[in-house]
């Protein structure tokens, strides 16, 4: 941060109001990307993610220490018992490693779309097979079970990963990792609030639909509300135990710049097997037209004043 920043952050229940300037912004943005580089980014997609991880190795990322602060689930089990936490979407492994050192009773199961991540993770210093399963997968179609056995998992992350999926696979994406959660596990989610600075920063020529935009390196961002998270989420046989937003304004005087950062953060329970059959089916389409039709805009703000590191998307940087 630079000398001249200056970081706020603070408790709000009321929602964010958008400038004039901002709205109208918004309002004017309504030419889609065509249907035909909509296909083409989704058939992409791993590649678009494998080439970032080539372009920023392991050095793009910080380590997120700040996660039991944010969770506190992460320091509230027994310490002389094992605990099985299954990160999705991993990375580098800037989440995992710091949590494996500080508890040695931690067990982690990992995956990433980018094989190259994965490769990252496996050449890392303190990469202990052990402790730690780690493998590529797309969460949106390959059977996680394969790899992580079904209801093993106490403690399930989605941090900043849905956002990167079309909207019509994210119920099924979340439904994949459910089936790892044991009866009482729970699923902990971070990522992009509606109304981010990152959202309004797109410029023309980059929205795929409501609330999902493209960046410039070919990777995508959904910006959630909490009504669409809760949705989500209970689609896929969830029950949310707390949904907030999280909000951070850096202000630079010198530079006049004022960037509010916005962000979902919940926690959701594994509390009954989730519906089979035709009723599931009837239920995630329609999710899915609700989330690409943009229903549920969120009419109000609750907003937590915990620390918060987070990527900034509209030019394809990530979280930090």
């Amino acid at each position: 941060m630079a000398d001249d920043d200056v970081q706020f952050q603070r408790t709000e229940y009321m929602t964010r109001q958008l400038t004039e300037e901002e709205s109208q912004k918004l309002l004017q943005d309504t030419l889609l990307v065509s249907d035909f580089k909509q296909r083409k980014l989704e058939l992409e997609a791993q590649k678009n993610w494998d080439l970032f991880y080539k372009r920023n190795t392991t050095k793009f990322f910080k380590d997120r220490h700040w996660t039991k602060r944010e969770f506190f689930e992460l320091t509230e089990y027994n310490p002389m018992t094992k605990h099985v936490i299954f990160e999705v979407g991993c990375g580098v492994g800037n989440f995992m490693f710091p949590l494996l050192e500080e508890d040695i009773n931690l067990i982690f199961f990992a995956c990433d779309f980018s094989p190259r991540a994965v490769d990252f993770i496996k050449s890392h210093p303190s990469f202990d097979p052990t402790r730690c399963t780690v493998f590529q997968c797309d969460i949106t179609r390959d059977i996680i079970t394969e790899n992580v056995p079904e209801e093993s998992v106490d403690l399930a992350t989605l941090i900043f990963v849905l956002s990167a999926l079309h909207p019509d696979n994210m119920v099924a994406a979340v439904e994949n990792v459910v089936k790892t959660l044991k009866p009482g596990g729970a699923l902990l989610i971070r990522d992009y609030g509606l109304y981010d600075h990152a959202m309004l920063r797109f410029a023309k020529g980059h929205k795929l639909g409501e609330c999902f935009y493209v960046r410039q390196d070919g990777t995508r961002a959904y910006y959630f509300s909490l009504e669409k998270l809760r949705m989500l989420m209970e689609a896929a046989g969830l029950k949310a135990e707390r949904v907030t937003y999280i909000q951070r304004a850096t202000i630079n005087k010198k530079e006049g710049i004022n960037a509010p950062r916005i962000f979902v953060q919940g926690k959701f329970v594994k509390t009954t097997s989730p519906s089979t059959g035709h009723t599931r089916e009837r239920e995630d389409a329609r999710v899915s037209n609700k989330l690409n039709n943009g229903e549920g805009k969120s009419e109000l703000t609750l907003v937590s004043d915990e620390l918060l590191e987070s990527k900034d998307s509209a030019d394809g940087s990530d979280e930090s």
